[in-house]
């Protein structure tokens, strides 16, 4: 370095005691260069910030809208209203003041069943060519219950007992069980017996209901009043309730008369066995009466 000089101006470096002496102002040198640069780029950074970018103009086309093909309305639902909306500008939805109408696709009328009459005519309707309703028909009144011992065998010409059976069995209510009583081979056909039921107290009757496995035998119905029961079946006490009936099937149900009165006493008179059941002199036949019913006035 030349005398005087303060820095080497090759390498930089300091005179020897230069950095003691007046050494502010390389600093300060330094800090200033430094500063116009920080300056600088601020500058800089700020023009670049500062200045408006230019952009490509925006071009609004306008596209052809594609019409919706056309739907048919549902019977009962008011289709949509549309429109094709103009670009560019925004308009309300068009609300209808009516509703729409559509026309009713076509449907099968519905058919409702007719529900035939439960009336029929009377039996006289195919020849007078008019018909009537009929009454409804009556409750049948029920069977009047009888005390287990009310039935008993009437044998006013005092057969031998061990010619009849059980007459119990006859209102048990089992239709295979019955009273039976043995055909004299000297007087068959004809018998002279018959079966006794006792009501307790006196009651209206209207019919008797018989079940047999003797079909073709003959009965009568008799009934008194009295408090105890006539010994003969020709007793004036007993009235007769029915015909003298041969009956042809095994249920049989026999209407009675003189229903006004009560009875206490009913008997079943056996009068007749049938030709099948009339046995032998070594083998007697017998009939049978498996189930009596008595069936009040209604």
């Amino acid at each position: 370095m030349a005398p005087g000089q303060d820095w080497c101006l090759q390498c930089g470096a300091g005179a020897p005691g230069s950095v003691g002496r007046g050494g502010w102002r390389p600093l300060a040198g330094v800090l200033a260069a430094t500063t116009v640069l920080v300056l600088g780029a601020a500058a800089a950074g700020y023009a670049a910030l500062s200045k408006k970018t230019r952009h490509a103009p925006v071009v609004t086309r306008t596209v052809a809208q594609a019409t919706p093909a056309p739907t048919t309305p549902t019977p009962g639902v008011t289709p949509p209203t549309t429109s094709t909306p103009t670009p560019g500008i925004a308009k309300p939805p068009k609300i209808p003041l009516t509703a729409a109408t559509p026309t009713p696709a076509a449907t099968t009328p519905a058919v409702t069943p007719t529900t035939p009459s439960t009336t029929t005519g009377t039996g006289n309707q195919g020849n007078s060519g008019t018909g009537g309703s009929q009454p409804a028909e009556e409750p049948k009144p029920e069977a009047i219950l009888l005390d287990t011992n009310a039935a008993s065998t009437y044998n006013p010409y005092n057969y031998p007992t061990t010619w009849f059976g059980d007459p119990s069995l006859t209102i048990d209510g089992d239709t295979t069980t019955g009273w039976s009583a043995q055909v004299n081979p000297a007087t068959a056909p004809n018998l002279a017996e018959g079966l006794l039921l006792d009501l307790k107290s006196a009651r209206k009757l209207s019919a008797v209901k018989l079940v047999t496995s003797t079909t073709g035998i003959t009965v009568q119905v008799y009934g008194t009043a009295a408090r105890t029961v006539p010994a003969s079946i020709t007793d004036p006490a007993w009235v007769p309730l029915s015909r003298s009936i041969t009956v042809k099937k095994r249920h049989a149900q026999i209407a009675l008369r003189n229903r006004k009165k009560s009875y206490r006493f009913v008997t079943v008179w056996i009068s007749k066995a049938p030709a099948s059941a009339l046995g032998t002199a070594e083998a007697p036949g017998k009939i049978v009466l498996d189930e009596i019913e008595l069936l009040p006035v209604g």
